[in-house]
């Protein structure tokens, strides 16, 4: 029977430095190299039992950071909650007062930034920024594909509003990333359920489409209102997004399918794998149902 790896208790369920338990003599070099542990990064372990998440590299992160230093955009996000704003293998983002200076490490994002002590809390046990300075790092750092779907969540949380993001975005105006920051917040919707479906919203505004309802009511009954994932309420146009997210069974999917189509309105379906691979037939099955209900196109979409 193999032996259970050894977990000093001063260790187990910690990140920490391998050097440091070497010197302190808490392992031995054979022991650091079990499969009691896993490495991180350079010189820094943690408990093999720890999910390899981005919280994970955030705490390895640390080890080898400044206090002044704190988690900031994506990582941030996670740390507020937003699971999948970022993975284990996605980089590190940490905020820096400009006067200090960090050496370069793999998978990891410094921005150099002077926060206001309102800017600054704690999630996790971690020093970060707050979710509304959080949404914005995120809005003004990344596309909005990437951006828009953390927001959504953070919003959908009840950790910011949409108002205190359009009170921030007046402040901030001719600030580095406001451009990019105001496309994400005018694509934002708490109504949002998931991050796919957040992304599809996202994908045919980008494309020119007018922009839908996140769970849009449709009363279909005096007394039944259905919320589909995404809706045109003036051209009775709905889309029902479903993949991994979705747990409701057939019968009641085609039950609401019937009553929606009762009620007046035209139902998309869109699939998992073929928002993956085929999102030029869902764009364009999607404009056609609106063309045919008396929308036309105003603007050029982004190419």
């Amino acid at each position: 029977m193999p032996r259970a790896p050894n977990r000093p208790h001063p260790l187990s369920g910690t990140v920490f430095r391998g050097s440091d338990a070497l010197r302190r003599g808490v392992l031995t070099s054979d022991q650091l190299r079990s499969t009691a542990w896993q490495r991180i990064r350079h010189d820094v372990y943690a408990d093999a039992r720890l999910d390899r998440d981005h919280e994970l590299a955030c705490r390895a992160a640390q080890i080898r950071l400044p206090a002044s230093t704190l988690f900031a955009g994506t990582s941030a996000a996670h740390l507020h909650g937003i699971r999948h704003a970022a993975t284990f293998l996605d980089e590190v983002h940490v905020s820096s007062p400009p006067s200090v200076r960090l050496g370069a490490q793999r998978r990891l994002r410094v921005h150099h930034i002077d926060l206001s002590p309102g800017e600054v809390t704690v999630a996790r046990d971690l020093p970060c920024t707050t979710p509304l300075r959080t949404a914005w790092d995120v809005a003004a750092w990344h596309e909005p594909l990437r951006s828009v779907p953390v927001i959504d969540s953070l919003l959908a949380r009840g950790l910011t509003t949409s108002a205190a993001l359009t009170d921030l975005l007046s402040h901030r105006i001719g600030r580095r990333g406001w451009r990019r920051a105001r496309e994400a917040f005018a694509l934002v919707d708490a109504g949002a359920q998931s991050p796919p479906e957040s992304r599809l919203r996202v994908r045919l505004v980008l494309a020119g489409l007018p922009r839908p309802v996140a769970q849009c009511p449709v009363r279909v009954s005096p007394r039944l209102v259905l919320h589909p994932d995404l809706g045109w309420e003036q051209w009775r146009v709905a889309v029902e997004y479903d993949g991994r997210w979705h747990a409701g069974s057939l019968d009641h999917d085609r039950r609401r399918l019937n009553q929606l189509t009762a009620a007046g309105w035209t139902v998309l379906h869109v699939t998992h794998p073929r928002l993956q691979y085929d999102f030029s037939g869902i764009l364009c099955e999607i404009r056609s149902a609106l063309e045919l209900r008396g929308w036309r196109p105003t603007r050029t979409p982004r190419k």
